[in-house]
């Protein structure tokens, strides 16, 4: 059996990783998945995959999946109104069905 979900996913700077975590935590979401991420877009190529000393600019891309389409839209907008004037980030929803729905 499945639930329906609603993922929200988040790309932007490590560096800002803890403080979303925050926000994810706050919103009462039941966790999150965080990955590295790489790319380009309008703040050009990001996060290339090349060895580097410091890993200060790397992008993550963090994964959170919510019971209601709500809670993802109150984490996006706090993440996009606190950090995306100033730093790289986008952030997209999808609709998601989540097996094991007891864990989630």
């Amino acid at each position: 059996m499945t639930q329906k979900a609603t993922k929200l996913v988040i790309i932007t700077e490590k560096l800002l990783l803890k403080e979303i975590a925050k926000i994810i935590d706050a919103a009462g979401a039941t966790g999150y998945t965080v990955m590295a991420a790489g790319g380009k877009g309008s703040r050009n190529v990001r996060s290339s995959g090349q060895p580097a000393v410091s890993d200060t600019f790397v992008n993550v891309k963090i994964e959170v999946l919510t019971a209601s389409r709500d809670m993802a839209l109150q984490i996006s907008d706090e993440v996009a109104n606190r950090f995306f004037d100033n730093y790289s980030g986008i952030t997209y929803l999808c609709e998601a069905e989540v097996l094991r729905a007891h864990k989630f």
